[in-house]
């Protein structure tokens, strides 16, 4: 009697959590959907014809056209996705040249008050950048570098570099101090200990940086559409022009929006492993 019942109480412990297991993925599919709803409703409005996205109620079955995405093409969507592509790789290359010997300085071989640095590093973040633009707009102009590819390099560097040195900084702190003291007891030099102890270990987790310095310089408007005008445009700022006295186009801003959201994309699709593995590095032990 008494494996019987305890039999049947694990038999509805288990078909408690399976049900239980259930309803949470059912949610978390819910939530995921609505989240990307917008994305997936931008990219159906841009195969639209223009007359077709006016419509109320919206239409959910339509005649495909590509011709908004051709008038985009024709509008000039070249210049500024080559200025976005040049300011977001180089910025995002130069970010993790500079993050990568600072996270190190901070974290395996700490240097002295390291924590102050850390601090002046986060303090950075807390000036709103509205509060900047006039001085930097000033200096800028002083040194010709107004509406420039390598004024914003400048200054997605700038905006990017703490975030990236102190999630360098986190993931390096993961490192075993027993692997790197065995490196140190074989007679492995700082740059062998670098390339071939910790970089194979944190590799993840700077992708993981890398892919967010990506999507935060490629989605920056302030300073673009405040410092550029006609020669260095980023995308953002492409997609104000879209904005008329007469109203919106939305099939062409729907189509505009989905040229400019590919390239992250990708992006994330390819650095997906990478990016599930570098924000958890360091969760298990």
């Amino acid at each position: 009697m008494a494996k019987g019942s305890d039999h049947r109480r694990r038999h509805k412990r288990g078909t408690r959590e399976w049900a239980l297991g259930n309803f949470w993925t059912a949610v978390t599919w819910v939530a995921a959907f609505v989240l990307f709803f917008p994305v997936l409703w931008m990219v159906l409005t841009s195969f639209k014809a223009e007359k077709a996205a006016y419509t109320s109620p919206p239409r959910i079955v339509f005649h495909p056209t590509l011709s908004e995405f051709s008038q985009v093409f024709s509008g000039g969507v070249g210049p500024p996705l080559e200025h976005s592509l040049f300011v977001t790789i180089t910025s995002t290359v130069v970010v993790l040249v500079l993050a990568v010997p600072a996270a190190y300085s901070l974290s395996i071989r700490p240097v002295k008050r390291w924590s102050d640095a850390l601090f002046f590093f986060l303090s950075t973040k807390m000036l709103p950048y509205v509060a900047a633009i006039v001085p930097i707009y000033i200096v800028a102009r002083n040194l010709g570098l107004l509406d420039n590819d390598w004024e914003l390099v400048i200054l997605y560097t700038a905006m990017n570099l703490p975030i990236a040195v102190w999630m360098i900084r986190s993931f390096l702190l993961e490192v075993p101090k027993e692997v790197l003291e065995a490196a140190r007891i074989d007679g492995a030099n700082l740059w062998t200990e670098v390339t071939r102890v910790i970089m194979p270990i944190v590799v993840p987790g700077i992708a993981a940086t890398a892919l967010i310095c990506v999507i935060f310089s490629w989605n920056e408007f302030f300073f673009a559409v405040n410092l550029t005008a006609t020669k260095a445009g980023t995308m953002p700022v492409f997609l104000v022009g879209f904005i008329q006295s007469e109203g919106l186009y939305w099939a062409r801003l729907a189509a505009a929006s989905s040229i400019a959201s590919l390239p992250v994309i990708l992006a994330g699709w390819l650095a997906q492993k990478q990016l599930v593995r570098g924000l958890s590095l360091g969760a298990l032990k």
